[in-house]
């Protein structure tokens, strides 16, 4: 199976890649899990902690022990030795913050996707130079959806993944989703209530709700032709 041709396929059908980070192994694991209950097959953990490496090696057990069809992957890769060592330990799926060419070569290799930050269109550009066909646009809330209006013409062999502060409700989605971007990413799914009261429940129904509204809206917005 290509994980890379596979995500580039399902992350759009998805509409969603939620991310997080928490230092508990079980935390970590449970709110995968929560999501995955909720019908989301895409997960982004963040390197963000010193507990990072050790948490997602027990969450790669659990994904191939009983949630089949999730995609787990590493965000906040800025090096090419994280890189290795996430891609060793099972990531599917790489995100950067920025653009590394290394780090993009280094999951070709490895025939995975590697989704780099993008903010300006010259960024875009050295991103296309390497054969990247979806950024992530970061910081989603300062560029608005506006810029994805302005900036989808200009490259049309890429997809955006907004990231950062995009609020789940109906008007915004609407927005971002009329504006051409393939899914939306970020944390606010995931809040530091959800994590640090462990409402794992709670989070699937908040997920399930999102998951579907993402839906609705594709749906709507191609039979309307837009």
């Amino acid at each position: 199976m290509n994980k890379k041709s596979e995500l580039l396929k399902l992350i759009p059908e998805q509409g969603i890649v939620p991310l997080y980070y928490s230092d508990d192994p079980v935390v970590s694991i449970e709110l995968m899990r929560a999501l995955y209950h909720a019908g989301i097959r895409t997960t982004e953990y963040a390197d963000r902690g010193e507990a990072a490496m050790k948490n997602f090696k027990e969450m790669r057990k659990a994904c191939d022990s009983e949630m089949p069809g999730m995609y787990l992957g590493i965000g906040t890769i800025k090096n090419v030795d994280s890189a290795k060592a996430y891609i060793e330990e099972g990531a599917e799926f790489l995100v950067s913050p920025g653009i590394f060419e290394p780090v993009i070569e280094i999951s070709d290799k490895n025939n995975l996707l590697c989704i780099p930050g993008c903010m300006t269109p010259t960024e875009i550009i050295q991103a296309e130079k390497t054969g990247v066909t979806i950024v992530k646009l970061f910081p989603a809330n300062t560029l608005g959806p506006s810029y994805i209006e302005a900036v989808q013409a200009l490259f049309p062999g890429i997809s955006f993944l907004p990231t950062g502060g995009i609020e789940l409700n109906a008007q915004n989605l609407i927005s971002w989703f009329k504006s051409g971007v393939c899914a939306v990413g970020g944390s606010k799914l995931i809040t530091k209530d959800i994590i640090s009261n462990r409402l794992y429940s709670q989070l699937t129904e908040d997920a399930a709700v999102a998951f579907q509204l993402i839906n609705t809206i594709k749906s709507d917005l191609k039979n309307s032709g837009k």
